[in-house]
């Protein structure tokens, strides 16, 4: 067998370099300090404004192959996770050009794709030392504690010196699974939900501490400094997240009819409404299901307002040629003859149905999943009946559990089973009691006792601006929600990135003095190993030195990458002298008022929070980004056969291929 692969832009695979320009358009989207980018129609000449990865993608036309599985591996980390997305588009692009820095040094591809993977897992393994425990986060520093393999309580400064200072070294990064088949292992989709992405050899790092309840809990006092901690900036939406929490305590305080002195956030029964063109004063949490109408349904609420209503739920759409997912037609039936029109009357006929259906139950309120006939929709304004959709399904759910409605897929299953009773519908009135109105739509409230549904209505005066505003309230509300459900934090403003970069410099100086270790490696992989892996290691730190450098200067601490880099470098060179490089983080982050990424601690005089991150969320960014760069890097490589070997020789594309 041969391998060859194509010389592009001197020896450079032209996978990665389509990943690495793809993942540059991120950059200034990267760190607390975002400088957002509008996306404009060419058609249309309308424009949006985004600091989202996700909208800017959206957007973006990347019809290659490289640019499907970008979309894909983004799309997999927010559909999972809401957040890390940013530090998964730019660590794909310092990685691709990492790798691509190491194949102009002529490393086989299989020491790159092996120092890399576990040059990454043995990162993961040592930060998990920068894990806090958020049930003792907020106690006096000397009483924090730290968990990493084995949770330790550090109770003083000098307990803290022994831990850190007695640390083991770590093993050499080089396993006997080099010397196995290198294989092609990587999903395409990217979805790993329920997965360990630990080694087989390895113990599971998560386990016991990244499980948590459906619902999370958290003592009261402490969840106001966890949510700005990891509010990144965004205290306007995580303000927000906090009112909907205490909507949510309170809702479940009048059902328990006790007060258990934890708060539970489910994140699963929160909804938003943006009303565009409105001040920013107008955002709040509101108890029940906020959302838009037209003028016509907004005259039946005036008319159905503070009286309690009779109410269905459709879960799927209102029309005539509607058929569930999975729906067979019956088999015994055969078609005889096709262009046969059907009669006019037979639409009718199934609007009047549905309609008799409607008001023999004595139905107002109707909350559908999918879309709605027009002329049914008109039936049932002339009846004063109201129709909402699109509905999600978390709001169907939260209706059916406090009203005891039944959702059905047609309005002929309906039975006196399927209608709830006690909801009610009122016209969204701001503080002073006045009826607003966005555009031509009106916001209307729909409330039953008990629900534990809370809606975040968004406002914004400027409309391009709306989508941008939703966005980051749901990155807010999705952190703190991580980080009830992992019962703990990393310490963030760059220092799990810092205790990587001074990880791997240990790694790269330990690496120097092992060869002759790999006593199950092939003698050329060995060699190999010996030669390349501290140059594969400084490529793979590289990524979170250039991380870390866009970071401070996005935030503008630094003037220039080069006054970043040089930053970087100081703390990388007295963690180096310090004793352990564990300690030096921890005591940078402890003093002043800035984290070691130059992030601003103060949020208001006399109050100091520090930054802290998301554990899982950030992991599997890293896991994701160097997945799609290996995954790249190896379907770049050609695998050219004996049989046409000499064809290839002979041909006039040789030159273009480099063989191995």
């Amino acid at each position: 067998v041969v391998m060859a692969f194509k010389k592009v832009n001197s020896r450079r695979h032209i996978g990665l370099q389509q990943l690495s320009s793809l993942a540059s358009i991120g950059r200034t989207l990267l760190g607390p300090t975002k400088s957002c980018k509008f996306i404009i129609d060419e058609s249309t000449h309308e424009s949006v404004l985004t600091c989202s990865v996700v909208r800017l993608l959206e957007n973006l036309d990347a019809s290659s192959a490289v640019g499907q599985l970008l979309h894909e591996t983004i799309q997999a980390q927010h559909k999972e996770y809401k957040t890390g997305m940013t530090t998964l588009l730019f660590l794909l692009g310092a990685w691709s050009n990492a790798v691509l820095d190491c194949l102009q040094q002529n490393i086989p591809l299989s020491v790159i794709v092996s120092v890399m993977s576990e040059g990454l897992d043995s990162c993961i393994a040592k930060v998990q030392c920068l894990q806090i425990s958020i049930h003792n986060l907020y106690q006096r520093p000397d009483s924090v504690r730290i968990e990493g393999n084995d949770k330790t309580s550090i109770d003083s400064e000098h307990s803290l010196s022994e831990l850190v200072g007695n640390e083991m070294p770590e093993s050499h990064l080089i396993t006997s699974s080099y010397s196995k088949k290198m294989r092609l292992t990587h999903s395409r989709h990217f979805n790993t939900l329920g997965k360990s992405h630990c080694l087989p050899n390895q113990p599971n790092l998560f386990q016991g501490h990244f499980t948590g309840p459906a619902t999370d809990s958290y003592e009261c006092s402490n969840l106001g400094q966890l949510a700005m901690s990891l509010s990144h900036g965004n205290r306007s939406s995580m303000k927000l997240v906090q009112d909907i929490i205490r909507c949510q305590q309170q809702s479940a305080d009048k059902v328990s009819d006790s007060h258990t002195g934890y708060i539970q956030f489910n994140i699963s029964e929160v909804v938003t409404c943006c009303l565009s063109g409105l001040s920013d004063s107008y955002s709040c949490a509101c108890q029940g299901y906020v959302t838009l109408i037209s003028p016509e349904k907004a005259a039946v609420t005036k008319q159905l307002q503070d009286k309690p209503l009779q109410i269905i739920l459709v879960d799927g759409d209102l029309t005539e040629r509607y058929r569930h997912l999975g729906f067979n037609r019956s088999s015994n039936v055969r078609m005889v003859s096709e262009g046969v029109s059907i009669p006019e009357n037979s639409s009718i006929s199934w609007i009047n149905c549905m309609l008799d259906i409607l008001i023999q139950s004595k139905v107002n309120l109707i909350l559908v999943r999918g879309n709605v006939c027009e002329n049914v929709m008109e039936k049932c304004i002339l009846n004063k009946m109201l129709i909402i959709n699109p509905v999600t399904p978390n709001v169907l759910q939260a209706f059916g559990e406090v009203t005891g409605a039944e959702p059905v897929t047609y309005l002929t299953q309906m039975n006196e089973h399927c209608v709830g009773n006690g909801a009610f519908v009122n016209l969204w009135r701001t503080g002073e009691l006045t009826t607003v109105e966005v555009g031509n739509e009106v916001p209307i409230s729909i409330k039953a006792p008990g629900i534990p549904l809370v809606t975040a209505v968004l406002s914004s005066t400027i409309a391009a601006k709306m989508q941008a505003v939703e966005d980051q309230f749901w990155t807010c509300a999705y952190r703190l929600h991580h980080a009830l459900s992992d019962q703990a934090v990393f310490l963030g403003g760059g220092a799990v990135e810092l205790l990587c970069l001074s990880h791997l410099q240990k790694l790269e100086k330990q690496s120097l003095k092992s060869l002759g270790e790999f006593h199950n490696a092939s003698p050329w992989l060995a060699g190999s190993l010996a030669r390349y892996e501290p140059t594969v290691l400084k490529a793979l730190a590289s990524g979170w030195a250039q991380y870390l450098s866009t970071v401070m200067c996005n935030t503008a601490n630094c003037a220039s990458a080069f006054e970043a880099s040089t930053s970087i470098q100081h703390h990388l060179n007295r963690a180096a002298v310090c004793y352990s490089s564990l300690a030096y983080i921890l005591k940078e982050f402890s003093k002043g008022d800035q984290d070691i990424a130059g992030t601003d601690h103060v949020s208001k005089p006399g109050e100091v929070l520090k930054t802290y991150d998301n554990v899982t969320a950030k992991v599997e960014a890293w896991r994701r980004a160097l997945d799609l760069v290996l995954l790249v890097l190896q379907t770049d490589a050609e695998i050219i056969t004996d049989p046409k070997r000499k064809q290839l020789l002979n041909s006039q594309e040789s030159s273009e291929f480099m063989f191995l």
